[in-house]
């Protein structure tokens, strides 16, 4: 009785803990699956909601508030606009502006716009401050606005704010002037952007050599900038590389069977010519054998 008491007693408190691997393996994946709760459902179904709504909302948001303020800004800059009835309709306003932006525009392509714009100019030169403000933005804007321009048109990366850290920056042109003749070599004006506000940033003078001018627009490298990596563009630099690789393995295929038929060619115009050379003398050795037998019987 007490052999059988110890044997007991070995096989259920002693022997569980030593058993082997396999045992506790086959014990876990014989465990049945947890079931996923209502709350978790209900969580997931509600970040997807949030996932497909917040961009349509934020959109609509943006767009709504945008064409509010600049109904009330022509409202408030045109006030007699406002009398007529159909002005309280939302996005009047921005039409509005956009005709009477697009007349000025017409109005100073002209002679007589160009002799009132150089008259305005003198005036807010002869101020202090406000001359300052009024070159600088109209620099700005001839520069980002031109269509021979080259600023925000090209996206790089480059090494800032030392070696082995890289940052997405925008080529705004070539650097000029002094900058230009007090720095040696091919140098650009490159602007790098602050997450998650590109309108601040720094400005960096560059070696053309030391950077690397990428593929990616400039609307998928704001996103990236502005989404601080979360947003990533796709990578179309490697779609193009592929297209061209494959575009270009017919041609290469072509190039070499294109000397093979050449050869192939001259093997058989070589035969042909060897062919026709060795007839002729053969016609030309008869004619002298026919000659020679001539000859004999006379």
């Amino acid at each position: 009785m007490t052999g059988d008491l110890r044997s007991f007693l070995y096989q259920t408190i002693i022997l569980p803990p030593h058993r082997n691997n396999g045992e506790m393996m086959t014990e876990k994946i014989q465990r049945p699956p947890r079931k996923v709760g209502i709350l978790a459902r209900l969580r997931s179904w509600f970040l997807t909601g949030l996932l497909v709504t917040a961009p349509v909302l934020l959109t609509v948001y943006i767009t709504w508030t945008a064409v509010q303020l600049i109904d009330n800004q022509v409202a408030s800059l045109l006030p007699w606009v406002s009398q007529y009835s159909f002005t309280s309709l939302p996005g009047v306003g921005l039409i509005i502006g956009a005709v009477m932006i697009t007349l000025i525009g017409a109005v100073a392509a002209g002679f007589l716009g160009r002799w009132i714009i150089r008259f305005g100019e003198s005036i807010l030169n002869r101020m202090p401050v406000v001359r300052s403000i009024y070159g600088a933005t109209k620099q700005i804007l001839e520069t980002v606005i031109s269509t021979q321009s080259d600023a925000f048109r090209e996206v790089i990366l480059v090494e800032y704010p030392r070696r082995g850290l890289w940052v997405i920056g925008f080529v705004t042109g070539s650097t000029k002037e002094e900058v230009a003749r007090r720095i040696s070599g091919n140098m650009v004006n490159v602007f790098v952007p602050t997450t998650p506000n590109p309108t601040s940033g720094f400005l960096l003078f560059c070696p053309r050599k030391d950077l690397i001018f990428m593929d990616m627009s400039v609307e998928d490298a704001v996103k990236l900038v502005v989404s601080g990596g979360i947003v990533t563009p796709p990578d179309d630099g490697a779609k193009r590389s592929t297209a061209k690789a494959s575009a270009a393995a017919p041609k290469a295929v072509a190039k070499k069977k294109a000397p093979a038929k050449k050869s192939a060619a001259k093997k058989i115009a070589s035969k042909k010519t060897g062919r026709k050379k060795s007839a002729a003398k053969k016609v030309a050795a008869k004619k002298k054998v026919a000659k020679k037998a001539a000859s004999r019987r006379i």
